[in-house]
C-alpha cells in the first residue's frame, strides 16, 4: 500500500503570471547585490586611483628607479693660516652590511684573499661584526688601490652584502699630534641613531664625530647628504643616471691652533707623559693645546683592533687621557709668583726677608725647604728665583690662606673656561670654607704652608696654569679661544697694581736669565728673555721615594710657566711632565717650544737631534710599538668587550688615575735642578720630618 504525503501539503497553484511575479524579484535581489559590489569596486578602484595615486606610484617608480643617498663631504678643520688640520681625501672603500650577509666565514675568506688581509685584520674584521648591529655597516677595509678596489667590484653577485664604495674618508695630517684636540669619527652607534634618526647615518661609510672637536661640531660638520636617481631593471642592474643631487659639504672649522707649534710641541715632548700650551698673550688664542702620549685618530677612525687596542690600554702612561684638560695636578712651586702677588697686596714690604736655614719649625713639625742647606737671607725675589719654601711657609702663616686663595682664582687657577670640549676638570683652589665643607674639618696651619708651595689639596690643569703665565704677563684678564675669527676685545685689567706685576715679572726672569733656579731655560737668542717658573711637585711620601728615581709612578712631576719676551710678552707657555722626576724634565720642553715660535729652523735642528735619540717620529714610534705587540701577541691578543672599553675610556677621561695618591701633608721636593746652590746635604738623623698622609683623588673637580 502506498501513502501519499501530497495529500498532507497543500499543492499552490502556478500560473505564468506567478513564475513571472518570481523571476521579476529574483532580478531585483540578485541586480541588487551586483549593483552593490560593482559600486565597491569603483569606489575602491577611485580610492586606490586617486586617493592612493602618489602611494603607488612611488612603489612603481620605485621598482623602476633606485634611490641612493650620496654622503655629504665633512667639513675640514684648519688651523690660523689655512693648514689642514682634519680634511678629506678622495677613498676606495669596502664594507659589510651585516643583516645582508648569508655565509659570513664565506665572505670574510673570500675578502681576505682579495684584500691580501693579514690574521690579525680577519681577526679584527669579525670583532667588528660581532659587534654590529644589522643596520650599520662594518669597514672591511679602506684606503685600497684601484686594483683590490675592482677584484671585489666584479664579485658582488657573489658576495651578498658586501659594498664597494668610492668616496672620501677622513684623514688628520698630524696624526697623534692632534689626537685629543680634534678627536675622531667612527660609524653611528644605535644609540646615536635613535637620537637624531637621520638616514644618512646608516649610509655604508658614513662616520660621525666621537670625541673632542669633532664630536662637538658634529652638527655643523656633518653637511647635507646629496642623492643619486638611477634606472634598474628587476635585478637591479643599473640601466641609465636619471639624476644627482649634489651634497652640500659641511662647514669649515678655523681654529686659533698653529700647526707649526702643535706638532711641534707635540713631538718635542718625546717618549713623556706630558702636556704643552702655548698661548697668545694679547688675544687669549691657544697656539697648541698638546697631550702626549696620545693616539692616532686615522686608526680609531677606521676602527680600533683588539691589538693595538691592547697597545694602549696596557700603557701606564695613559694615552687616552687628555691630560691638558682632564689632567690635574699638585703645580708645585709654580704658585709662588701668585702666592708673592697676594702678599704684596695684603700689604707685605716685598724687601722684607726672612732667613733660611733649610727648614721652618711649624707647631711640632719641621717644614724643609728644598735646599737642605738653607738659601741665607730671603727676601721675595730671591724667594722667586730660588724657589725659597722657607719663605714661603714663614709669611703665609701671617698672611693666611684667604688672600692667596682669591689671588688664585683672579689668575684662573680652580675655574673652567668657556672653550668648545667635552669637559674640563677644573681642580682644587683650596680655602678654610672649602674644607669645612668638604671634609667637615678646620683648616689648620700645616694647609696653609702646604699650600703656599703647591701641594697638599691645591690641583691644577695645565690649561690653567698657562693662563695663569699669560695673566701675569699681561696684568688683565685673559680668557683662551680655541675658535678662530671672533672679534678679539681688550681684556678687562685684573686690578693689581703694576709694580707689583713688573716686581714679579722681574723675579720670574730671574730665574732663567739671572742666579735661579732654571739657568737653562734661557732661549738662546740675545735680544728675547723669558720669564718663567719652575715647580717641582710630589706625588708619595719621602718615606715610599726620593721622587726622582724608583719606580716610575713615585716619580715627582714637573711643572714649568713661562712666559717670552720679558719686555713685552707676547706668548705664554705652561709644561707638565707627569713623573718626570721634577722641573728638570719640564723647562727644557718649554725652552725649546718657545725656541720654534720665535726661529722654526733653530727649534726643528734641536728637536731633529733629539729624535734620533727617541726613535723618531710620535706616528714612527707607535708603528714601531705595534709591531712588537704583533710579533708578541699576533692574533692571540685578548678580545675587549663594549663594556671594557667605554670602563676605559672614561676612566681616561675622568681625570688622574684613582689609584694614584697625592701628598696631603707638606713635604718640600728634592732640589729644583739647575740651581746655583751646591747639592743639599744629607738631613741630620735626629731632624724631625713631618708626617705624611696620602689620599686617592677619585675623579674631576679635585675631589679627593
Amino acid at each position: 500500500m502506498k501513502i501519499s504525503f501530497k495529500r498532507f501539503f497543500p499543492q499552490r497553484h502556478v500560473s505564468a503570471g506567478t513564475l513571472r511575479n518570481s523571476f521579476d524579484r529574483r532580478s531585483i535581489v540578485l541586480g541588487t547585490m551586483q549593483g552593490g559590489i560593482g559600486v565597491l569596486l569603483a569606489t575602491r578602484l577611485g580610492y586606490l586611483a586617486v586617493a592612493q595615486n602618489a602611494k603607488y606610484e612611488l612603489e612603481a617608480e620605485s621598482n623602476r628607479v633606485n634611490l641612493s643617498l650620496i654622503p655629504p663631504r665633512r667639513g675640514w678643520i684648519l688651523d690660523r693660516a689655512g693648514t689642514p688640520l682634519a680634511s678629506n681625501r678622495a677613498d676606495f672603500r669596502v664594507d659589510l652590511i651585516p643583516e645582508r650577509l648569508q655565509d659570513i666565514p664565506h665572505t670574510i675568506q673570500t675578502l681576505g684573499k682579495l684584500l691580501n688581509l693579514s690574521p690579525i685584520a680577519l681577526q679584527d674584521l669579525e670583532d667588528k661584526l660581532d659587534k654590529a648591529r644589522g643596520f650599520a655597516p662594518v669597514e672591511v677595509a679602506s684606503g685600497l688601490d684601484w686594483e683590490r678596489f675592482a677584484a671585489v667590484s666584479v664579485r658582488l653577485p657573489d658576495l651578498p652584502g658586501v659594498v664597494t664604495q668610492r668616496g672620501f674618508s677622513r684623514f688628520y695630517p698630524l696624526g697623534p699630534s692632534v689626537g685629543h684636540l680634534i678627536g675622531y669619527v667612527g660609524p653611528a652607534s644605535a644609540e646615536e641613531y635613535e637620537k637624531d634618526h637621520d638616514p644618512v647615518l646608516i649610509t655604508p661609510g658614513y662616520k660621525v664625530g666621537k670625541d673632542a672637536l669633532e664630536k662637538y661640531y658634529e652638527k655643523d660638520l656633518r653637511g647635507k647628504p646629496g642623492a643619486r636617481r638611477v634606472e634598474v631593471t628587476a635585478s637591479g642592474r643599473i640601466v641609465r643616471d636619471l639624476d644627482t643631487r649634489e651634497d652640500v659639504p659641511g662647514k669649515t672649522l678655523k681654529l686659533t691652533i698653529d700647526a707649526g707649534i702643535q706638532e711641534y710641541a707635540s713631538r718635542r715632548i718625546g717618549p713623556e707623559s706630558a702636556a704643552v700650551v702655548v698661548m697668545d698673550c694679547q688675544t687669549g688664542d691657544i697656539l697648541a693645546m698638546c697631550s702626549m702620549p696620545s693616539f692616532d685618530p686615522n686608526s680609531f677612525s677606521d676602527g680600533i683592533g683588539r691589538l693595538e687596542w691592547k697597545m694602549l690600554s696596557d700603557d701606564d702612561h695613559v694615552p687616552l687621557r687628555n691630560k691638558v684638560l682632564r689632567g690635574l695636578y699638585p703645580p708645585g712651586s709654580t704658585v709662588k709668583p701668585m702666592v708673592a702677588l697676594s702678599f704684596m697686596e695684603a700689604g707685605l714690604d716685598p724687601k722684607e726677608s726672612v732667613f733660611c736655614g733649610g727648614g721652618l719649625r711649624v707647631g711640632n713639625r719641621v717644614f724643609h725647604c728644598w735646599n737642605r742647606r738653607g738659601h741665607g737671607q730671603v727676601n721675595m725675589a730671591k724667594g722667586i728665583y730660588q724657589s725659597c719654601d722657607v719663605y714661603f711657609y714663614h709669611f703665609a702663616q701671617r698672611m693666611g690662606m684667604d688672600p692667596i686663595a682669591a689671588m688664585a682664582s683672579r689668575l684662573g687657577l680652580g675655574h673652567d673656561f668657556p672653550l668648545p670640549v667635552s669637559g674640563q676638570s677644573y681642580g682644587t683652589v683650596p680655602n678654610p670654607a672649602w674644607k669645612l665643607k668638604k671634609y667637615g674639618k678646620e683648616w689648620q696651619t700645616f694647609d696653609t704652608v702646604n699650600a703656599t708651595i703647591g701641594q697638599g689639596y691645591f690641583l691644577v690643569n695645565p690649561l690653567q696654569q698657562a693662563i695663569q703665565a699669560a695673566r701675569i704677563a699681561t696684568g688683565r684678564v685673559i680668557m683662551p679661544r680655541l675658535v678662530h675669527g671672533h672679534e678679539h676685545e681688550v681684556a678687562p685689567s685684573l686690578g693689581i697694581p703694576d709694580d707689583h706685576l713688573a716686581y714679579v715679572r722681574q723675579a720670574m726672569s730671574d730665574v732663567a736669565n739671572g742666579p735661579g733656579s732654571a739657568r737653562h731655560a734661557a732661549l738662546p737668542f740675545p735680544d728675547i728673555k723669558l720669564a718663567g717658573k719652575t715647580g717641582t711637585a710630589q706625588v708619595v711620601g719621602l718615606n715610599i721615594g726620593n721622587g726622582k728615581g724608583g719606580l716610575w709612578k713615585h716619580r715627582d712631576h714637573g711643572h714649568f710657566i713661562c712666559f717670552a719676551p720679558v719686555d713685552n710678552p707676547r706668548y705664554a707657555c705652561s709644561v707638565v711632565v707627569e713623573h718626570g722626576g721634577g722641573s728638570g724634565a719640564a723647562y727644557p720642553i718649554a725652552r725649546d717650544v718657545l725656541t720654534y715660535v720665535f726661529d722654526k729652523q733653530k727649534g726643528m735642528d734641536i728637536l731633529t737631534e733629539l729624535e734620533k735619540k727617541w726613535g723618531g717620529t710620535p706616528t714612527e714610534r707607535l708603528d714601531a710599538r705595534y709591531r712588537t705587540y704583533s710579533a708578541q701577541y699576533g692574533v692571540g691578543a685578548p678580545a675587549v668587550s663594549a663594556e671594557e672599553e667605554n670602563r676605559k675610556l672614561q676612566g681616561a677621561e675622568s681625570g688622574q688615575d684613582p689609584a694614584q695618591p697625592i701628598v696631603n701633608e707638606a713635604q718640600a721636593p728634592a732640589p729644583e735642578p739647575g740651581s746655583n746652590d751646591p747639592p743639599p746635604a744629607a738631613p741630620p738623623a735626629s731632624a724631625p720630618s713631618p708626617a705624611t698622609t696620602t689620599a686617592p683623588q677619585t675623579g674631576p673637580g679635585g675631589t679627593q
